[in-house]
C-alpha cells in the first residue's frame, strides 16, 4: 500500500519509491521535487549527471532534447557523450557502438508485430520474404548500452552499469563495419533492430551503419529493414533521417510515449517533462507526415507502457487526443507493465485498467489499438 507523501492518500497504485500520487503530481508543485530524489540518488551511485548539464564553458550537443553543455572531461545525462579536449566525442571514439548484437528469430515480440512485416503479410513482396510470418528468418537485435533518460521502471536498466565501466565497455565495443558485416552476410536476416537504452545517444553509428545496410542490401536484392525502438527525443533533423531509412527499406519506427503531463513524464524519466513532450509531438508529427509516402506499411507506431496509478486515464485522454488530431490510421501499441528496477512496488497492470484504455483509444476515433504483453495482465487493483 503506498502513500503519497503530500496529500496522505493511500493506495495499491501509489508507488513508495516516487513518492508522491499522479494527482499531486498534476497539482502540487512541491510533488516533482520529492519524486526527482530517487532519480537523483540512483544516478548518484552511478557517478552519472543527476540532471542535464549545462556548463557555462562547456560544448553543447545537440543529438536530443536534453541539449547538454558538457564541461571538458565531464560527460552528458546519457554517459556516452564526452567534452575531450574541448571537442564533443563518443566516448568510445569515432565509428564504435557500446552495443549487444544477436539473431531473433521472426516473427519476434516487437512492439510492432501487428503491423510487422515480419509477422503479417504486410509489404509483401517488396518488404518481405514471406507472405505472413517469415518463420526461418531473423531480426539482429542491436541493444544499445545508454539511455538519454532515467526511467524507473526500466526492464533494461543493467545497461547503464556498462556505460560507466570502461572495463564492460570494451566486452562491448562494436565497429560500424563489424554491424554492418553481421547484417549483410547471413541473408537470413530481414530487418534490423535498433533498441536498448535506446538508439538515441549512438544514432550518429546507427545512422552510418543503416546507411551502408541499405545500400549494400539494394545491390544485393536482398531485404534489410532498418526499425527503431526509441523514446522519440531526438533532435527532429535526425528524426527524419532515421524515417527515411526506415521509409526506403521497409521498417518501422517506434516512439515509446512516456506520458502525456510533463510533470508525471519527469517523474518517471527524470527529465524536463516540458521539453520532452514536446519534442515527442514534434517528432511524431514529423514521421507520421512521412508515413503518407508508403501505405503498404505503417511507418510510425506508437507505444504507450501502461504503469499503474500514474499512466492513467488522464494520461492516456490525453495522449489519445493528440495522436487523434494528427492520423487517427496510426497504430497504438498499449503495453502492460511488470515491476522492475526502481520501480518494484506497484503491481502488474490490471485487466481493466487496459480494458479502459483500449476504450479511451477508440472513443477517440483510433482504428488500430493492440495490447502487447497480454500475459502480464491480471486481477490486480
Amino acid at each position: 500500500m503506498g502513500i503519497c507523501r503530500l496529500c496522505g492518500s493511500k493506495n495499491i497504485v501509489i508507488s513508495n519509491a516516487i513518492g508522491v500520487c499522479s494527482g499531486c503530481l498534476r497539482s502540487d508543485k512541491k510533488a516533482i521535487d520529492i519524486a526527482m530524489d530517487l532519480h537523483k540518488r540512483y544516478r548518484a551511485s552511478l557517478d552519472l549527471p543527476l540532471q542535464p548539464p549545462k556548463s557555462s564553458k562547456g560544448i553543447k550537443c545537440s543529438l536530443c532534447v536534453n541539449e547538454c553543455v558538457i564541461d571538458l572531461g565531464k560527460v552528458g545525462y546519457c554517459g556516452l557523450w564526452t567534452n575531450y579536449g574541448n571537442a564533443l566525442r563518443f566516448i568510445e571514439g569515432f565509428d564504435i557502438g557500446v552495443l549487444y548484437a544477436y539473431l531473433d528469430p521472426l516473427p519476434t515480440n516487437c512492439v510492432a508485430t501487428p503491423i510487422c512485416p515480419a509477422a503479417t503479410p504486410c509489404g509483401y513482396p517488396k518488404y518481405s520474404v514471406s507472405n505472413g510470418p517469415e518463420y526461418g528468418f531473423y531480426n539482429l537485435a542491436v541493444f544499445f548500452a545508454g539511455c538519454n533518460l532515467d526511467c524507473v521502471f526500466c526492464q533494461n536498466w543493467d545497461h547503464k552499469n556498462i556505460v560507466v565501466s570502461s572495463n564492460l565497455r570494451e566486452k562491448y565495443r562494436f565497429s560500424t563495419i563489424e554491424l554492418v558485416d553481421k547484417a549483410i552476410r547471413d541473408d537470413r536476416i530481414t530487418c534490423i533492430c535498433y533498441f536498448g537504452g535506446d538508439p538515441g545517444p549512438h544514432i550518429i553509428y546507427a545512422l552510418k551503419a543503416s546507411r551502408k545496410i541499405v545500400e549494400l542490401s539494394f545491390a544485393k536484392g536482398l531485404i534489410k529493414r532498418i526499425c527503431w525502438e526509441t523514446n522519440g527525443l531526438e533532435n527532429p533533423n535526425i528524426m527524419r533521417e532515421m524515417a527515411r531509412i526506415s521509409l526506403e527499406s521497409g521498417g518501422i519506427v517506434k516512439i515509446d510515449w512516456k506520458a502525456y503531463t510533463p510533470e508525471i513524464y519527469q517523474a518517471l524519466t527524470g527529465v524536463d517533462g516540458y521539453k520532452a513532450t514536446e519534442r515527442v509531438k514534434k517528432n511524431i508529427e514529423i514521421v507520421a507526415e512521412m508515413s503518407k509516402e508508403r501505405v503498404e506499411i505503417p511507418l510510425l507506431t506508437i507505444s504507450i507502457l501502461l504503469v499503474p496509478g500514474y499512466v492513467d486515464e488522464e494520461e492516456l485522454k490525453g495522449i489519445a487526443g493528440y495522436i487523434a488530431s494528427i492520423d487517427r490510421d496510426i497504430p497504438v501499441v498499449l503495453l502492460a507493465f511488470h515491476p522492475d528496477h526502481l520501480l518494484r512496488d506497484l503491481p502488474p497492470t490490471s485487466i481493466s485498467h487496459a480494458k479502459k484504455a483500449v476504450k479511451i483509444f477508440k472513443d477517440f476515433g483510433l482504428k488500430r489499438i493492440f495490447i502487447g504483453n497480454e500475459w502480464l495482465l491480471g486481477s490486480y487493483y
